[in-house]
């Protein structure tokens, strides 16, 4: 008896061994790793937005200036714009379905590049000539080039140089502020814009605070700075745009003409504050120089592009034949992205240095 019990007691510590119940796999908790270390072809530039939503956020900041012009110039102005948008809207589909390829009117490029247009056109511009500069803009500088992404130069501001030196009266045809024309540039009353004045060597009639408001001559959308100012500070927030171009562009004009005045008599930073402010600078600066395919990728190559640009503004204001160099300015360091952007690429990881 004694034994039995023995022998139970022996036995139970190796059943409960054998009977001892483990931990089932499927309970053990799962964590979840997200795969950061994905590998894809270069170029590794990455955007959280869309081609659509980033051409949106340009267009809501040029909203502003585009209401000023169409309060100083009249409801015409705004007709000008939605003719130069629509036509190239309509010129961008009917070309990629004759070239066989996808229509992508949907990514509102061919609108901005068309509200562009207008802004860069005066409020007595005539129908016709808005639909001509825009399908050169796009038929043209943009499609003929392979599309969104492809073409070398600015469509805006090459069909504006293109209007320029084709019809150089109509393009030179400004209205007088406030002149509020409706649908017919019959009541324009011409003016002289304060770039003419200072090509001339003369400060213009108006203040610097008119022209920093806009109440002045000009195209619809560059005349007021301020409206302008506020749409590029957006874009610099929102980070659509980087500060590179629009500083050292700005920047290098402001400071050449601060150095070197053409008008006598008045204080530096006077004449370069009316230099500045005249003409297409800013509107150029923030919203055309500033495009992602025809500017160069690399932080120093866009501040390379920016100096070039205002050194080739002050350079054709002082000695060209035009009173405005900001549209040739921009075009000729399109031409030079490539370079620019070879000159300055960062070096791969891991590669040696060439050998001076």
């Amino acid at each position: 008896m004694n034994e039995n019990k023995k022998n139970v007691v022996l036995e139970e510590p190796e059943a409960k061994a054998q009977t001892k119940v483990e931990p089932k796999a499927e309970e053990t908790p799962k964590i979840s790793i997200p795969n950061l270390l994905t590998v894809t072809p270069s170029p590794h530039l990455r955007h959280r937005d869309s081609t659509r939503t980033i051409m949106l956020e340009v267009i809501f900041a040029l909203l502003p200036a585009l209401l000023w012009g169409t309060y100083v110039f009249g409801l015409r102005a705004l007709l000008v714009c939605a003719i130069c948008a629509g036509s190239c809207y309509l010129a961008e589909y009917v070309t990629q379905r004759a070239m066989g390829r996808p229509v992508t009117i949907n990514d509102c490029s061919a609108l901005l590049t068309g509200l562009l247009l207008g802004m860069n056109l005066p409020a007595t511009a005539p129908a016709w000539l808005a639909i001509v500069g825009s399908v050169f803009a796009i038929m043209v500088v943009k499609q003929l080039f392979g599309g969104l992404g492809h073409n070398v130069f600015n469509p805006a501001l090459a069909a504006r140089v293109f209007l320029s030196l084709a019809w150089p009266s109509y393009m030179t045809n400004f209205t007088a502020p406030y002149a509020r024309l409706l649908f017919s540039p019959a009541d324009a009353v011409a003016t002289a814009t304060p770039l003419v004045s200072l090509k001339h060597g003369a400060l213009p009639g108006a203040s610097l605070l008119d022209m920093f408001l806009g109440n002045v001559g000009g195209t619809i959308g560059e005349v007021s700075a301020f409206f302008l100012l506020l749409g590029g500070l957006y874009l610099l927030v929102r980070k659509i745009i980087t500060w590179h171009i629009p500083v050292t562009y700005i920047g290098t004009v402001a400071l050449l003409t601060f150095a070197f005045p053409q008008v006598g008599g008045v204080a530096r930073w006077e004449f370069m504050l009316y230099e500045v402010l005249a003409g297409g600078l800013i509107i150029g600066a923030f919203f055309m120089a500033t495009d992602y395919v025809t500017s160069p990728s690399t932080r120093w190559g866009r501040m390379i592009f920016g100096a070039g640009a205002g050194l080739l503004v002050v350079f054709i204001r002082y000695f060209g034949g035009y009173p405005e160099g900001v549209s040739f300015s921009i075009l000729v360091m399109n031409s030079l992205v490539w370079y620019i952007e070879r000159a300055t690429k960062p070096r791969v990881f891991g590669g040696a240095k060439k050998n001076a």
